[in-house]
C-alpha cells in the first residue's frame, strides 16, 4: 500500500471500528449474554456488580442506579439488559441524544412500572433541561411537571415507582458531579485481553455454527483492538472468507488470509491507520507534525484522524501527542518496517523524545 492510500468508509462502517451499524446490532442481539455468569471479560466489574444485584434482591428492593462508562463495544448495553434480566425486571432502552426536552424524559419516567430498568446510553448527550431533572428523579422518584408559561406556570409534582437507571457513556468525563454522585454503582469497562477475546471468538463462533481452531480464534482476537465488538465482526468475515475460498473451517492461515483482503494487518491497523502513519513517517520523518498538516496529507478531516484513527494508534504505542505535534514512537517504524532517520538528519524531530 502507498502511504497515501485513504479510506472513504465513514468511521461508523469501518470493520475495525467499535460503533454498531444496524447489521451489528441484529448479529449482537443473537450473541448476547443472558447472565453475569455467561458474560466474559471484566472480572472486576461482574463481581462488583453481582454483589450489588444479590444484596438487592435479598433486600427485595430495586438496584441502586449503575453507570457504566468506557469505550464503544466493550459490553454496557449488554450489561445493561444482563441487570434487567438478574433483577426479574424489563427494561426500557433509549439515549440521550434523544431526549432534547425535559418532556421527553417526563414521559419516559412518567410510563416506567416499579422496578423497571431504564438504559440511558450516551447519557452525557442528554440536553440540560432533562438532565435537571432527572437528579431528582434519581434521588426522590419524582419529578415536577410543570404546566403553563409565564408567571401562570404551576409546577405539579409526579410520584414515580422505584427503577433503576443504568447510564452509559464513552466520555465519564463530561457528566456533572452531581449527576455522577447519584449513581450508586459506578463501573469503567477495560479493553480486553487477547484471552479473553479468544473466549469471545469461541463462544459466538459456536452460537453461529462456524467452525474454528484454537490459532483460527488467537489470529482473530490479536486483531480485535481488545473489543468484543469489533472480534465478532472480524469473525463474521473471516467465516464468509472460509466458506467460499475454503471447506468452512477457520484456521490461523485462513483468518490471516482472510484478514488481509479487508487489510487489517496483525495488530489491527487499517487502510486510515497505516496511511496516518505512513504519511508521519515518509512525509514528516517521524515528526513533530500538525495534525492539520497531518489530515491534509491524508486526505482527511482533521476530526477523523483525531478522533477515529489516532485514539487506538497512541493505545498501541504508536503514535504520541506532544505540544509540538504527533510523533512517531520507534515501534510505528519497526510495525512499518522502515528505518528512522539518524538523529539530527533533516525533517527528523523526534530525536530528542525518543533518541534515534
Amino acid at each position: 500500500m502507498n502511504w497515501d492510500d485513504t479510506t472513504d468508509t465513514p468511521a461508523t462502517e469501518r470493520l475495525v471500528g467499535a460503533s454498531a451499524d444496524g447489521e451489528d446490532q441484529a448479529v449482537e442481539a443473537a450473541l448476547r449474554p443472558k447472565d453475569l455468569d455467561e458474560f466474559i471479560g471484566q472480572e472486576k466489574v461482574r463481581e462488583q456488580l453481582d454483589l450489588v444485584l444479590r444484596a438487592a434482591r435479598a433486600r427485595g428492593a430495586t438496584a441502586d442506579h449503575v453507570l457504566l462508562s468506557g469505550a464503544p463495544g466493550l459490553g454496557k448495553t449488554t450489561l445493561s439488559m444482563i441487570i434487567a434480566a438478574e433483577m426479574g425486571a424489563p427494561i426500557r432502552i433509549t439515549s440521550g441524544p434523544a431526549i432534547q426536552h425535559a418532556g421527553d424524559l417526563a414521559a419516559i419516567l412518567s410510563s416506567l412500572q416499579e422496578g423497571e430498568v431504564l438504559f440511558l446510553d450516551e447519557i452525557h448527550r442528554m440536553s440540560r433541561p432533562a438532565e435537571e431533572m432527572l437528579y431528582m428523579a434519581m434521588e426522590d422518584f419524582r419529578v415536577d411537571v410543570i404546566v403553563g408559561k409565564g408567571p401562570g406556570a404551576t409546577a405539579i409534582p409526579l410520584e414515580l415507582p422505584p427503577f433503576t437507571l443504568v447510564g452509559a457513556t464513552t466520555r465519564a468525563g463530561l457528566l456533572p458531579p452531581p449527576l455522577r454522585d447519584r449513581f450508586g454503582f459506578t463501573a469503567h469497562m477495560e479493553f480486553y485481553e487477547p484471552a479473553e477475546l479468544e473466549r469471545v471468538v469461541h463462544r459466538s463462533a459456536s452460537l453461529l455454527d462456524v467452525e474454528i481452531d484454537t490459532e483460527g480464534a488467537a489470529e482473530i482476537a490479536g486483531r480485535s483492538r481488545g473489543t468484543p465488538r469489533i472480534a465478532n465482526r472480524l469473525l463474521r468475515r473471516v467465516r464468509d472468507y472460509a466458506q467460499v475460498k475454503a471447506d468452512g473451517l477457520i484456521t490461523k492461515e485462513i483468518a490471516a488470509a482472510a484478514l488481509a483482503v479487508y487489510e487489517v494487518d496483525a495488530r489491527g491497523l487499517d487502510r486510515l491507520d497505516r496511511a496516518v502513519l505512513q504519511a508521519l513517517l515518509k512525509l514528516f520523518g517521524g515528526g513533530p507534525v500538525g495534525l492539520s498538516t497531518l489530515a491534509v496529507a491524508v486526505g482527511e478531516e482533521r476530526e477523523t484522524v483525531e478522533e477515529v484513527a489516532e485514539p487506538f494508534l497512541v493505545r498501541e504505542g504508536l503514535l504520541a501527542r506532544t505540544p509540538r505535534g504527533r510523533v512517531a514512537t520507534p515501534a510505528a517504524w519497526e510495525h512499518l518496517g522502515l528505518t528512522p532517520p539518524r538523529s539530527g538528519a533533516p525533517g527528523n524531530g523526534q530525536g530528542n523524545l525518543f533518541g534515534a
